[in-house]
């Protein structure tokens, strides 16, 4: 089935060099559809509408006329409007003013609509609908920093603009860019992930229900400001990769994509097919030639007007099956990948995207969300694949949030958590996580509150005695992140505040919670509280970070594991020429404990868990040396002996070899 794919993508970019002069002119139709500015100051619109009877432009440059500006109607469904400039030579409709399409359909219906291609949008306090409004600045924003070069190890800042402060309001481009960027340059991510970006008429829909896919969210500033956060944070050297979301839209009408021509169609499939039922939203029609302009062009624009660096798929599972993932368990069997439940059009986008993507731009970076395991996902589209660069590994967060309700320590299964971490297709990069947007969210919690719970607000002063509680959760927050990040995958990812255990969830302002933004934040300002452990979890997750930079096992080859052993709690595995042993048992030392090691050699300490500065108790000595022996062990040629000495909190280091091979011991 993927060679014929295959043959079929490779159709479709020879029907576009035939019908339109290639992609690259395609997938810039944003030049030419919505409203653009020409050379002598007219103004030239463009829509799609094949079911409309007539389309008129109205606004504020025609005292909202309804009737004074008819497009003209062209083939295949197009409508065409110019403006002439005014008497001074200006643009008839000036920059920052309404404007509104007004679609006669042939039943005689007159609707008003906002422009699919519209660039930027805005909402009146009063008001629940988004108006169009014409953004053609006089002095746009220039970016001069190029693109950084693709990382090879991707450590991930998950993020969200609108709650990147400890104030209970909707924070800003400006803000994220003044604020938050230098916070994760210096925690050692080389790569944000910006949600909610792409503008949404409802908040608490966390950026999933999009009604304006050209538009950058005006809720937390302009588009000139998001340039702005995007420059900032390549001069920092940090790729940014969009979320975008392609799998489905917004059932709004007026102010979405929603029977844009007063069809139930246009953009989307006819209902049933062209309804999700879960989501309550609308489904594309990724066979029709205007959507695929539409799409196409709109992940260009984001590429090339915002600049930038690649993208996060949502909602991959949805697109990929017909059945769009509801009441699938997907065990594994290949039936339930290649078979009539597939959709091929959707396949066929998704090759098509990432095709001109990687064509385009070489370095451009693509993460395919997708909880069924397709095989050949992150497989290059010239081998079959679907082109994605990487797969989010979502079994991890759910392993842990498992473990974490349903067992003590004493019962986790080493065998089962190592399996979970290492069960992924050889050559398909995955994006390991202990916990993302979805762990954060209101409903669930997040790890450290499934670790301490309400001692978080209690007992989380380094002036008082460390309770039992907190030193567990302090402990275990660290090697749960440590042990996802070193085994997990080929890149590793963390949700905005989760890296210094963020105590509360995420709920952004709804009728359920009077319309609250208590819990739509992140509490940056106790990191800043030196005698709150919070900076312990905060300075570990930036060590961490910093120590892969160094020895780079996420773009290493998928570990070497020598020991699972279950009674006495212990993982050690090799990557990357690091040595990595986790001590899970909630009470046993070990005296004398055999690892195994491949390359021979002295090994020191690097990096302390146990360190105070971590949260940890200092336990051990950093001018101890380890020597190793010539005793094969385990599968390695090498073995070497280390005490385990402590009571029952954890804690866990790295070792470094004179001979540049490390050692990490976590225990």
């Amino acid at each position: 089935m993927n060679l014929l794919l295959r043959e079929i993508d490779f159709k479709q970019l020879f029907q576009l060099e035939e019908a339109e002069g290639g992609f690259d002119q395609f997938t810039r139709s944003y030049n030419t559809f919505g409203v653009h500015r020409l050379p002598d100051n007219r103004l030239f619109f463009k829509e799609w509408a094949p079911a409309a009877e007539a389309l008129f432009l109205t606004g504020d440059f025609n005292g909202w006329d309804k009737f004074a500006h008819p497009y003209t109607k062209k083939e295949f469904g197009k409508w065409e409007l110019i403006l002439p400039p005014k008497h001074d030579k200006s643009p008839a409709v000036d920059h920052n003013t309404k404007l509104k399409v007004v679609v006669h359909t042939k039943e005689g219906e007159r609707l008003y609509r906002i422009s699919p291609w519209a660039k930027y949008v805005t909402r009146e306090e009063k008001s629940v609908i988004y108006d169009w409004v014409h953004w053609d600045p006089p002095q746009p924003y220039i970016q001069i920093h190029p693109r950084p070069k693709k990382p090879t190890s991707l450590r991930i800042y998950e993020a969200h603009v609108g709650i990147a402060s400890p104030e209970g309001k909707i924070a800003s481009y400006t803000n994220f860019t003044n604020n938050v960027l230098p916070r994760i340059k210096d925690l050692g991510y080389n790569c944000i992930q910006l949600m909610a970006i792409m503008e949404h008429a409802y908040y608490a829909s966390f950026g999933y229900q999009i009604t304006s896919f050209f538009a950058a969210s005006s809720r937390y500033g302009t588009p000139e400001e998001l340039k702005q956060l995007l420059d900032a944070a390549h001069s920092m050297g940090i790729v940014v990769l969009l979320d975008v979301v392609h799998s489905h839209a917004s059932k709004n009408t007026e102010d979405g994509l929603n029977a844009f021509d007063g069809s139930d169609s246009c953009f989307f499939h006819s209902p049933p097919r062209g309804e999700h039922k879960l989501w309550d939203s609308r489904l594309f029609n990724y066979s029709s030639w205007e959507v695929l302009r539409f799409l196409l062009s709109n992940l260009r624009w984001w590429m090339e007007e915002y600049r930038f660096d690649g993208f996060r798929f949502d909602g991959i599972t949805s697109m990929l099956y017909h059945h769009h993932g509801i009441g699938s368990g997907f065990s594994g069997d290949y039936s339930e990948y290649f078979g009539l439940q597939v959709d091929e059009d959707s396949l066929v986008y998704l090759m098509l995207a990432n095709h001109i993507l990687h064509t385009l731009y070489p370095d451009c970076i693509t993460v395919a969300e997708d909880v069924s395991g397709m095989p050949a996902l992150c497989r290059g589209v010239e081998e079959g694949g679907l082109g994605f660069d990487y797969r989010l590994a979502m079994a991890i967060p759910d392993k842990w949030i498992q473990i974490l309700k349903e067992l003590k320590d004493e019962d986790w299964d080493m065998g089962n958590i190592v399996h979970t971490l290492t069960n992924r297709r050889y050559g398909e990069k995955c994006i390991a996580y202990a916990e993302s947007h979805d762990q954060a969210l209101v409903g669930d919690k997040s790890l450290a509150f499934w670790l301490m719970d309400k001692e978080m607000y209690t007992n989380m002063s380094s002036t008082s005695p460390l309770t039992p509680i907190i030193d567990r959760g302090l402990q275990l927050h660290k090697m749960i992140r440590l042990l996802t990040h070193a085994l997990g995958g080929e890149g590793y990812l963390n949700f905005i505040g989760n890296e210094f255990g963020h105590p509360e969830w995420l709920d952004f302002p709804r009728e359920g919670n009077n319309q609250s933004y208590h819990y739509a934040r992140r509490q940056f300002n106790l990191v800043a509280m030196d005698h709150l452990r919070y900076c312990q979890l905060y300075a570990f997750d930036r060590d961490m970070n910093r120590t892969e930079d160094k020895y780079g096992w996420l773009a290493a080859a998928p570990a070497f594991i020598s020991a699972t052993h279950q009674e006495d709690k212990v993982i050690v595995f090799d990557r990357a020429n690091v040595l990595f042993i986790f001590n899970f048992h909630p009470s046993k030392s070990f005296q004398g404990y055999r690892v195994a090691v491949e390359v021979p050699g002295k090994y020191k300490i690097k990096l302390d868990s146990d360190e105070a500065q971590y949260g940890g108790h200092g336990r051990l000595d950093h001018n101890t040396e380890f020597f190793t022996e010539a005793q094969p062990f385990k599968g390695r040629s090498n073995s070497m002996q280390v005490n385990i000495s402590f009571d029952s909190s954890k804690h866990n280091f790295l070792l470094q070899n004179v001979q540049t091979v490390h050692l990490f011991l976590v225990y």
